[in-house]
């Protein structure tokens, strides 16, 4: 057996298991030569004899014919902001730096009763609050497709590690888009599911021991291939038994194949301006799918650009003040009671939406709600399947850069996730696929969104579509004139 298994998608890995092709020992130990061979610093924290006891009672099974979970014997990794019982868990934080949780989040539960076999801990950066992956207990993740370009966070440490096949796939989380936006950087697949469909308790943030989690942060799963992805989720959306939960969710499978598909792409917006190469790759995307008989318009977007984005940052900062503590949040209200009236600056905005009281935020949350049923109607009563955008407005920044330049015209830093986010306060499933690269060589995704609970539809779409693409999603993509692309310093 060599070392190109570790290459294969998680679902081949699976039946090679199955096959006895390999044991789950020998695939557990070529990961972690992998990982030891590895120069871009994504998998943070390892106990490797634990995993190999764990990957020898998977083997154990198999030769007992038992019953197994549909993970079964497959090593995985988890991002370092998920707890994991007798496994370091610091959600790269110099304050967690020896925080040994005693129980497993929910989701790492329901992965290891699948039969999972948890081989390690994937860099994030502190408490998952920035769009870089670097902290100091750990130092950056390098982007396995240029190390001088970032991973994006705060789910760097995952996509990077799947695209370096350092493991099949990953379980990160998503808030702000820190799930969908490395999966771009990092050229994989990322899941963000409908909101409360996976639990995320035991996520840090909120503080270890919490019961309760932001009322936006989801867990998804990041692999090479759809099919990864919808094994994952079957794991996930299965309660372990510790949940006692009396219920299980079944999610309805695609009802029509791609050249039936009713496609609305939403390719650019001046609020999010996309540069050359993406605009370019979401247009071979259209030209693919009218191919293959989809149907595909444009649109302007079900919602206003600003206006959604306006509310999301209005809940965003309204959710990361629950584990405040009491001095830094008095001297947040001191300082928004100074506030002009007509002060209109990020400053004021964040001020002002950290202490807004109870009554502005339940009328916030209105506002979600509403803004919810316009995405219902747009997919039902306009009779759309999905709605394609892009995942981020190009392709990987500089490393640790604070600036985002779009085709030379410098932009908000937070551009980055500005279209990952017109689903995170609404709840709707997202997932990033691999379409296309620059002409140096970066992985440019698409976006692409369901009503609620249509993940399954999303991965078959994204499954049929790659192969579609063809040598287009591994290649480079040029200009819609036919004039090369401009290699450009950002």
């Amino acid at each position: 057996m060599t070392t190109d298994l570790t290459h294969q998608p998680a679902h081949v890995q699976l039946q090679a298991l199955d096959r006895r092709e390999i044991s789950s020992r020998e695939l557990l130990d070529l990961h972690l030569a992998q990982i030891d061979a590895s120069q871009i610093n994504a998998v943070v924290t390892r106990d490797d004899s634990a995993a190999r006891a764990v990957a020898h009672a998977a083997d154990e099974r198999r030769a007992r014919n038992e019953s197994t979970g549909i993970l079964d014997g497959l090593p995985l990794t988890i991002k370092d902001s998920f707890e994991t019982a007798g496994l370091r868990t610091t959600s790269g934080a110099e304050d967690l730096a020896d925080h040994f949780p005693a129980h497993d989040a929910d989701a790492v539960a329901r992965l290891r009763y699948q039969g999972a076999v948890i081989m390690g801990k994937t860099n994030t950066p502190a408490y998952c609050q920035d769009l870089h992956t670097d902290n100091v207990l750990f130092g950056p993740t390098l982007n396995p497709h240029d190390p001088k370009r970032t991973t994006g966070g705060s789910s760097g440490g995952p996509a990077a590690a799947v695209a370096a096949r350092l493991t099949p796939a990953d379980l990160g989380s998503d808030l702000a888009g820190s799930l969908r936006l490395p999966a771009h950087y990092c050229g994989v697949y990322g899941l963000r599911p409908t909101q409360g469909l996976i639990p995320a308790r035991g996520h840090v943030p909120r503080p270890p021991g919490w019961i309760t989690s932001s009322d936006m942060v989801t867990p998804g799963p990041l692999a090479r291939h759809p099919r990864d992805l919808d094994l994952l989720l079957a794991a996930l959306t299965t309660p372990s038994p510790d949940e006692n939960n009396p219920w299980s969710v079944t999610l309805p499978t695609a009802q029509r194949p791609i050249g039936q598909l009713r496609v609305a792409v939403w390719a650019d917006d001046a609020s999010c301006p996309v540069d050359r190469s993406t605009a370019d790759a979401l247009a071979t995307v259209e030209r693919t799918l009218t191919s293959a008989g989809a149907s595909v318009r444009h649109t302007a977007g079900p919602v206003g650009f600003a206006d959604s984005l306006r509310l999301f940052e209005q809940l965003l900062y309204a959710t990361t003040t629950a584990a405040t503590d009491d001095d830094a949040s008095a001297a947040e209200l001191a300082a928004a009671r100074d506030l002009h009236t007509d002060d209109a600056s990020p400053r004021a905005a964040f001020l002002r939406h950290r202490t807004q009281t109870h009554r502005v935020w339940l009328r916030a949350n209105e506002e979600r709600l509403r803004l919810r049923q316009t995405w219902h109607r747009f997919f039902a009563d306009a009779q759309h399947d999905v709605l394609i955008t892009p995942a981020a407005p190009t392709a990987a920044i500089p490393a640790g850069s604070r600036s985002l330049m779009v085709d030379g015209v410098e932009r908000s830093f937070f551009d980055q996730t500005g279209w990952a986010n017109l689903t995170s306060h609404v709840g709707l499933p997202s997932l990033v696929m691999p379409v296309a690269r620059t002409a140096d060589g970066l992985p440019i995704g698409v976006q692409l969104v369901g009503p609620a609970y249509s993940e399954r539809s999303l991965l078959v779409m994204a499954e049929h579509l790659a192969p579609l693409l063809g040598g287009t999603a591994g290649g480079v993509i040029g200009s819609m004139s036919g004039r090369p692309l401009r290699r450009r310093c950002r």
